[in-house]
């Protein structure tokens, strides 16, 4: 397949330089019938193809060599000079050529009055050969800026998945170190709950190893994941923790979303809204409407102190960056204390 598109550019190329240059043939043809005269192609041919017939050489010449050669390459001066010799030895070769068919071919009674001097029909070509060698420079610059576009846009694309491919493998071992850190916790008071979250993490897992090396997954099954990762947070949270959670997503969606774009969100609520000794609180919200995803997570704010804050904000940076590579300009992100200092609110809306 992509062996094929390059052939067949170039043969859609091919068929409207042959289209083209049809109708430039064909038109003072059509043009001379339509005015009163009857002309056959063969007396066409001989008489009033010429012109036409320089602009085809002017226009071959400057787009197969010098545009390529000379201007591209930046020397302006010897393509200027260059298409300057060829146009002025094209039209002057035209205009003894026409009076070599005139005179050799065409018989009529000498003019009762002197018709216009040769140097303005020379001049007619030397302007309409000037617009070809435009309009060759136009079409060979144009397919050029195609081209550079189209590899620039294909190493975009690849600089941009090699970026979202290093921010999934960095999260992975994040995501992985957390939740190691929970059960590791639990170990020492609770083994039943250990092994119970050991259960819920090998699910987990499954979806990181497998589904997060996609570039998207549907989006409710990223919900279950969602939930299934929440589930694991309760199990070493204390009695006086709250949470609270509220998915208003179809559990067949098949709405399509970058894989663990929330859950640094998620993590950074239950790392950073508990409190060891007050009660606390997490609210998680994901809507689903159309065409878009929201993602609200409430929780209450308990100040950490340096020593607690080591490590803090490498997920929500990574979350950033996907979110700037995968949804440019298609997303919203507001985060920040409540004017009271009791809750810290993250609100994250992605157009799809």
């Amino acid at each position: 397949m992509i062996m094929q598109e390059p052939k067949t550019r170039r043969i859609v190329e091919v068929l409207i330089h042959i289209i083209g240059w049809g109708i430039v043939f064909a038109f003072p043809f059509l043009l001379m019938n339509r005015s009163g005269f009857t002309v056959s192609w063969v007396n066409y041919l001989r008489h009033g193809s010429a012109v036409p017939i320089s602009f085809l050489i002017v226009f071959y010449i400057n787009y197969c060599f010098f545009i390529p050669r000379f201007l591209f390459e930046g020397r302006i001066k010897q393509y200027v000079l260059l298409n300057l010799l060829l146009i002025l030895c094209t039209a002057i070769g035209v205009h003894f050529w026409q009076d070599f068919i005139f005179h050799t071919y065409v018989k009529s009674t000498p003019p009762k009055r002197p018709g216009p001097p040769s140097w303005i029909f020379i001049l007619r070509d030397v302007f309409s050969m000037v617009l070809t060698v435009g309009l060759a420079a136009a079409i060979r610059m144009s397919g050029r800026w195609v081209k550079v576009e189209a590899a620039r846009r294909e190493a975009e694309k690849s600089r941009t998945e090699a970026e979202l491919k290093n921010l999934r493998n960095q999260l992975n071992p994040h995501f992985l170190l957390n939740t190691l850190n929970n059960i590791y916790a639990l170990i020492a008071f609770d083994s039943d709950k250990a092994q119970a979250a050991v259960q819920e993490l090998s699910r987990l897992l499954r979806h990181v190893l497998y589904d997060n090396q996609q570039n998207f997954v549907a989006l409710g099954k990223e919900m279950d994941f969602i939930r299934n990762y929440i589930e694991l947070m309760r199990i070493r949270l204390a009695s006086n923790v709250t949470v609270e959670t509220q998915i208003d997503v179809r559990a067949d969606s098949r709405t399509e979303i970058a894989p663990l774009i929330f859950i640094s969100l998620i993590e950074n609520a239950f790392k950073h809204g508990i409190s060891p000794t007050e009660p606390s609180f997490i609210r998680i919200h994901f809507s689903e409407s159309p065409g878009q995803v929201c993602c609200e997570i409430t929780n209450s704010y308990h100040p950490k102190s340096q020593a607690d804050k080591s490590g803090s904000g490498i997920g929500l940076e990574q979350v950033r960056k996907r979110l700037e590579l995968t949804y440019p300009g298609r997303y919203e992100w507001k985060q920040g204390v409540s004017d009271d200092r009791k809750e810290y609110k993250s609100i994250l809306v992605i157009r799809l």
